[in-house]
């Protein structure tokens, strides 16, 4: 989805390779199961070209769950194929854990998200994110306010993480 100052969101399908608008201010790329779609969306040029170009007028641009995923370099499935995605973030995904993460979040940011610095969130995926030196996205207490490993990235105005934002905290 993507929006612009004053104007109704519009609707692209990356599946479809489709792009976000070219006046769009904020990007967003909500959960899903990309690794369903690795090849599909490794594919989806008109979709990677308009994010990089989002990304090189400064917009913002937000992946929530499948949606950082997709903004990494690469996702790899649970056979091992590698599927190259936008690499907006210097993050490569991999279908690798045996059970999955899931859980209430309390989320902490200091970021360029037009949101309250503390928010509610939940976590489930099957994955695992390697990154190279960015600072993270959220700070994360569970529901029982235990400090979690920090998650998420953020690079410019690009970021993103495994927590799907429920509300402010």
């Amino acid at each position: 989805m993507t929006a612009g100052a004053h104007k109704a969101p519009r609707f692209f399908s990356p599946l479809a390779g489709e792009a976000p608008s070219p006046d769009a201010d904020a990007v967003f790329l909500p959960g899903g199961y990309p690794e369903l779609h690795g090849a599909q969306l490794a594919a989806a040029h008109n979709f990677h070209t308009g994010l990089r170009k989002a990304r090189d007028r400064d917009a913002l641009i937000y992946g929530e769950c499948g949606g950082f995923m997709v903004l990494g370099e690469a996702l790899v499935d649970k056979t091992g194929a590698s599927y190259a995605m936008s690499g907006l973030l210097p993050t490569v995904t991999r279908i690798d854990r045996p059970k999955r993460v899931l859980g209430y979040r309390r989320l902490l940011h200091e970021s360029a998200l037009p949101w309250p610095a503390g928010l509610n969130g939940h976590e489930f995926h099957y994955s695992s994110a390697k990154q190279s030196g960015l600072p993270p996205l959220f700070e994360a207490l569970d529901a029982e306010a235990i400090r979690q490993l920090p998650m998420g990235a953020q690079l410019g105005r690009v970021m993103g993480s495994y927590a799907h934002v429920i509300a402010s905290a």
